[in-house]
């Protein structure tokens, strides 16, 4: 089972590498590139799945559900921000885009800095 949980891990750390390396690219063009809402989404999906897999493991309480849900709700949030950019093209304002970004950075941040293990 661990070898699920790195795999995840491994997706979703490349998925928030596509979001921020897209949104840096996307800063000197209009629009949002197309991958970033899929890899948010990618992100949001395997970050459940981890949590699942760890559960699962009986590593239960070891799980910090309050950094937990913050991360969650703060990629959701990156989720429908752009998908809403995505929406919108090339017109999409640029307050949106950099929202995007900027939440993204908030949350790798969140998992970087806010102790423990990646969970």
């Amino acid at each position: 089972m661990n070898y699920v949980y790195v795999a995840l891990l491994f997706l979703h750390l490349v998925s928030w590498a596509i979001i921020v390396g897209g949104w840096i690219a996307t800063l000197k063009k209009p629009g949002l590139y197309a991958g970033i809402p899929h890899a948010a989404l990618t992100a949001l999906v395997t970050g459940i799945l981890m949590v699942g897999v760890t559960e699962m493991q009986g590593d239960g309480g070891h799980i910090n559900y309050a950094k937990i849900i913050v991360k969650l709700v703060v990629n959701l949030v990156v989720v429908v921000l752009a998908f809403r950019a995505k929406k919108l093209g090339d017109d999409a304002p640029r307050p949106l885009i950099m929202s995007v970004g900027a939440l993204t950075v908030l949350n790798i941040l969140l998992a970087l800095f806010w102790g423990g293990r990646h969970l």
